[in-house]
């Protein structure tokens, strides 16, 4: 009876690892996708002579996709489970980065990005509520950090593909849509899941009842994914004019902005696992603070390009894993029932932040302010270092 009864945990066990390699797969390959598609298309864009504005606006797409689809994610989630979802979300990546050498045109490329950030926000839902449902408590910073490096890592390799577009402009696409094909494919090997049934009132309301009750408990959490959505197209988008105005070359503009990625996938483990031990909520005012003293410490040396990709990569150290102790926190504040409508408000909030911050951004160097940018960036995570620490929910956290 007890080798029967090791033989059925044992079993769970494996079958419990293999979800989770699959599902952070997925990721690693969407990252991949979303890291391509940004400088491939601007690069493709500049070079046929497509206005600054245009090419910006054109990359919104991806975020007004995310937002669009968001309050109707959750209920097919709820009724069909995390496999369909996800296996729909996949086929409409890949489909429509195959469509991309069809035809270029300003337009159609944004309908194909628009529903790319549809079909990511999918996977990237159904993927992580699914590992916030069977996470043990003690491990939930460990495979959210892990989550969250997979797609950080995707991300940082798809720019090595941009260079296929010189063999043939639309090679990345196709690459990139067979790839995403590849790993799209492993999801038929798991089984399909629900999230727990949602009790009670809010349970007969509509979604944004429930969002309502999430925010409630869980809006401090909701800053870590909003935080580093700003940050990271606020550093991509607009740092680079702002440093080329300063009269940085482009080469050393990338070296700082990879600096940034590589001090995100570093620490994204470590802050994880120790996060279980310490309190999502410490480390998160570690990060934040950190990151804060970086980007200051960054805009008192802007004529040095090796203070500011020290810093950079400091910073990255610190404030790269905001996102996944935003995710992880979340889970941590919020009930069970709930973790579907917490994980797409953390989606939401990271789009919200990616839309805002290149608009702040451009604000700033439109107005050409006496300060650094860098400050302004500095500034903006001492303001959620202070509301993380002086926020409070409606539900009590944890010990302090």
């Amino acid at each position: 009876m007890l080798n029967k009864e090791r033989k059925e945990m044992n079993t769970f066990i494996q079958t419990e690892k293999k979800r989770f390699w699959i599902l952070v797969i997925i990721v690693s390959i969407s990252g991949f996708s979303q890291g391509m598609l940004l400088p491939l298309i601007s690069a493709i864009f500049e070079r046929d002579g497509v206005s600054s504005t245009l090419n910006g606006l054109n990359a919104t797409g991806l975020y007004i996709g995310t937002l669009l689809v968001s309050p109707f994610m959750e209920a097919p989630l709820r009724r069909f489970g995390y496999k369909p979802i996800i296996i729909g979300g996949g086929l409409l990546v890949f489909m429509s980065l195959l469509l991309f050498p069809l035809w270029k045109s300003v337009v159609f490329w944004y309908i194909l990005r628009l529903l790319i950030g549809i079909g990511d926000h999918a996977l990237h839902f159904s993927t992580q509520t699914w590992i916030t449902s069977f996470s043990p408590q003690h491990r939930l910073g460990r495979n959210i950090a892990i989550y969250g490096m997979s797609f950080g890592l995707g991300f940082a390799a798809g720019p090595l593909f941009v260079k296929l577009v010189d063999v043939f402009e639309g090679l990345p696409f196709i690459v990139s849509g067979i790839l995403c094909l590849l790993a799209w494919s492993l999801v038929f090997s798991l089984k399909n899941e629900f999230p727990d049934i949602v009790k009670g009132k809010t349970a007969e309301g509509n979604v944004f009842k429930r969002f309502k009750a999430t925010i409630a408990v869980a809006w401090l959490a909701f800053l870590g994914p909003f935080g580093y959505g700003f940050l990271e197209s606020t550093l991509n988008a607009m740092y680079p004019v702002y440093a080329l105005r300063s009269g940085v070359n482009l080469t050393a503009i990338s070296i700082i902005l990879s600096s940034f990625s590589v001090g995100g996938i570093v620490s994204q483990l470590p802050l994880g696992i120790l996060s279980d031990k310490v309190g999502r909520r410490r480390v998160i005012l570690i990060a934040l603070s950190g990151g804060s003293i970086a980007f200051f410490v960054a805009s008192m040396v802007e004529t040095s390009v090796v203070a500011v990709v020290s810093m950079f990569f400091i910073a990255g150290l610190f404030v790269g894993s905001i996102f996944s102790l935003g995710i992880s926190y979340m889970s941590d504040l919020t009930p069970k029932e709930y973790l579907p409508t917490g994980n797409l408000l953390c989606g939401m909030f990271f789009s919200m932040g990616s839309l805002t911050g290149p608009l702040f951004g451009g604000l700033f160097l439109e107005f050409e302010a006496s300060f650094s940018f860098l400050l302004m960036i500095a500034l903006f995570l001492a303001v959620l270092f202070v509301l993380s620490l002086v926020g409070k929910t409606k539900r009590h956290e944890e010990t302090a």
